[in-house]
């Protein structure tokens, strides 16, 4: 109980230390020599989500690549990337945002990238008056909470999702699924819309569990589900938990269960940990757009880091997010009598909030006011041998409202 008390008198220091100094600097100011600072908040540790946040970092390293100055006024100043681990958790993001709240230095943040870690920063960037763009955080709820500082350059779960729901019913034939999430604000609020769009189609969900983040051996939850008799299992989560649920439902006589994903368990170490057991299993994720500029910009990433592909989805909607943030100070800073650049955080703020036909690599973004601005497309893919990604099958949002599921010849 004291252990709770002393968390919690810590956690209102930290937010009123956040307040306090948004109250003091509403401004950045940065001297005619000194640098823009962009900070990054990504899981840059962790089986299975180090690729993703090494994705993220990588695209927004590429944005600055291509820009690697802002111009206010007719004056160049350099801008610097600030790259922070934030453990894709709560403890995570909270420990980031006060780190990058407590240098005034720093204009905004690109980040953070799962939902829990973005739920727990929120209140702390929103007490700064600090403005964020998450490449990836995509639970349909944080754009629902009223922040002030949360954006986000990823398409939400709730659109996700839906895809997701539909793809399993109408393309896949599927009747009953069984559901398992982590316990994420990602993973469970995935679940949530999967489950509300199936059940609505008329599917039925048979079986509804979760697993704990480091867990390794999932055989007594497979085999409670495999007595419902699934034909598929619906995960919300990310690799290291996916890749074990794949290769143990067999072992819970599941073999022939067809497995499915999202973004979570695109690409990065999934295939790799899965092994066998991740060919014919599925995932989704937003796509960018096809572009001579995307083709360009992936060629970069591969030939800068030499690799074969991404290590996650994710690199375009950070490459996205960092241009986001260099629109806006160039939108809003001014240049005083010293020559200084000064940036006004609620200006910036409103900026973001406003931005409208944002040609980006994920597509053309518009945000409504929430924080919401990304309307991609998501395209599922089914693993084959090595590692290979197919892509079976692309959701695309339509005027009214509804979604058209696109499938490519074979």
């Amino acid at each position: 109980m004291l252990r709770k008390f002393v968390v919690l008198v810590l956690a209102v220091m930290l937010l009123t230390v956040a307040a306090a100094s948004a109250q003091d600097a509403p401004v950045v100011t940065i001297a005619p020599d000194g640098s823009v600072v962009i900070g990054l908040a990504a899981a840059l540790s962790g089986e299975g989500l180090a690729p993703l946040g090494e994705d993220i970092q990588r695209g927004a390293e590429l944005a600055l690549d291509a820009r690697p100055t802002v111009t206010v006024e007719g004056k160049e100043f350099a801008v610097k990337l600030d790259p922070q681990d934030d453990l894709c958790s709560a403890e995570g993001g909270q420990t980031v945002a006060n780190r990058f709240v407590a240098d005034a230095g720093v204009v905004g943040v690109v980040g953070p990238m799962c939902s829990s870690a973005c739920r727990a920063a929120a209140p702390i960037f929103d007490a700064a008056g600090y403005s964020s763009i998450s490449p990836s955080c995509t639970a349909p709820g944080l754009t629902l909470s009223g922040y002030t500082s949360f954006n986000r350059a990823v398409v939400s779960d709730g659109f996700q999702g839906v895809v997701a729901a539909e793809f399993i019913y109408n393309t896949l034939g599927v009747r009953k699924i069984a559901t398992i999430h982590d316990g994420s604000p990602y993973g469970a609020g995935l679940v949530e819309v999967v489950t509300k769009r199936f059940t609505e189609l008329g599917g039925e969900v048979v079986a509804a569990d979760a697993v704990n983040v480091g867990e390794t051996n999932f055989r007594s939850t497979l085999e409670n589900i495999a007595a419902e008799e699934p034909e598929l299992i619906y995960f919300g989560g990310f690799a290291a938990e996916g890749a074990r649920l794949a290769q143990q439902r067999a072992d819970a006589g599941m073999k022939d269960v067809i497995f499915m994903g999202a973004d979570g368990i695109k690409g990065g170490e999934y295939p790799t940990l899965a092994g066998a057991a991740a060919v014919g299993t599925y995932a989704s994720s937003a796509i960018p757009e096809e572009s001579d500029t995307v083709a360009e910009v992936l060629a970069k990433y591969l030939e800068k880091y030499g690799l074969e592909k991404p290590t996650g989805p994710f690199w375009p909607n950070a490459y996205d997010a960092t241009n986001m943030i260099l629109d806006a100070i160039e939108a809003v800073g001014t240049l005083d009598a010293d020559g200084n650049l000064v940036i006004d955080r609620a200006a910036l703020q409103e900026y973001i909030r406003s931005i409208k036909d944002f040609k980006g690599l994920s597509g053309v973004l518009n945000c409504d006011g929430t924080g919401e601005c990304s309307a991609a497309k998501i395209g599922i893919i089914q693993y084959g041998e090595g590692g290979a990604e197919i892509e079976v099958a692309v959701g695309v949002p339509n005027p009214d409202g509804s979604i058209t599921i696109e499938v490519p010849e074979s």
